[in-house]
């Protein structure tokens, strides 16, 4: 098992996702940095999708009372293993009785960190993600905090030779301190004015402290609307982007509610959820429009590079 010694920040059991149950009011969840979490979850020999740990700004001390793998991928927390300091995007082998700390942030907002076999809480509605809005899924729904215990698979055969193995800078997201995200416009453009439409595309936004993992919301030029009215309610997706009437955009996240009525200027494509996840507020934010077929080339670009592990 894993002993928690601190918690950190913020630290929560995520996987993928739990998918297949939005029509049901029921939210997914899952890692706000996909990529990173999968790539994690590579290195160590387990398939994407595995539960690891979502660790924010503030990362936790983890002692292992079995000997495992493990691999840190997204933002730099500036991570020790044992007091020796480790690089991210890279599997490591933990003996027992070894201890994981961090020093602080360095770059970025969330690390993943990946053990083999993967966290063993047990899934609910198929899926270990914590669910904070709903108080299930990972360890009893909600954040760690210290003397909790994870469950973990013991390591076998010749798993201890992963060490090592690491991704290479050129096939991670190009993660920046006040990125430009790619969206797809629409489908509610008639909502807003021309000189809405005009600043969400040539302003610059600044992440409020009033972001989480639901959403984050930004601060700038407000987008002004055409129609006053609110939309019959509809379904969200990840990265939508919402303009409540007080014309500041909201970005909806992972932990995002199913339905709502506020008229929606774009969706970030998906190639593109690795760089806003790794935002804190602060940090400033311009969007930029691209066609479906870009946004599904880029999403394909980048998921390939999951292939490209080094040894």
């Amino acid at each position: 098992m894993i002993e928690v010694i601190k918690p950190g920040f913020f630290t929560t059991v995520q996987d993928n996702g739990r998918w297949g149950y939005q029509g049901y009011g029921v939210g997914v969840a899952g890692a706000m940095d996909n990529f990173a979490l999968s790539a994690a979850n590579l290195l160590v020999g387990n398939p994407e999708g595995t539960a690891g740990l979502e660790m924010t700004v503030l990362g936790p001390m983890l002692k292992f009372h079995t000997e495992t793998l493990l691999a840190i991928a997204g933002a730099d927390l500036d991570p020790y293993l044992d007091g020796k300091s480790i690089p991210n995007w890279t599997c490591h082998f933990a003996p027992t009785g070894s201890t994981l700390s961090f020093g602080g942030k360095k770059k970025g907002a969330r690390a993943y960190l990946a053990v083999f076999g993967g966290i063993d809480v047990p899934p609910v509605m198929g899926s270990r993600s914590t669910y904070l809005l709903g108080n299930f899924g990972g360890l009893e729904g909600r954040v760690l905090k210290s003397r909790d215990h994870l469950p973990i698979p013991l390591l076998v055969g010749t798993l201890p030779n992963l060490a090592g193995r690491f991704f290479p800078e050129k096939s991670r997201p190009p993660y920046a301190k006040n990125p430009t995200l790619r969206v797809v416009p629409g489908p509610f453009a008639d909502f807003f004015s021309e000189e809405g439409v005009k600043a969400f595309f040539s302003a610059e936004y600044t992440v409020t402290p009033q972001s989480d993992r639901m959403g984050y919301r930004l601060q700038g030029d407000p987008i002004k609307r055409k129609k006053p009215e609110e939309l019959i309610t509809c379904g969200l997706a990840n990265g939508t982007v919402q303009v409540p009437p007080d014309g500041q955009p909201i970005i909806l996240l992972a932990d995002r509610q199913t339905i709502g009525g506020y008229p929606i200027m774009a969706t970030l494509i998906q190639a593109d959820m690795p760089l806003i996840a790794q935002c804190v507020p602060g940090d400033k934010l311009r969007f930029a429009a691209v066609s479906t077929d870009k946004a599904r080339e880029a999403y394909l670009q980048l998921w390939s590079n999951l292939k490209n592990i080094c040894h």
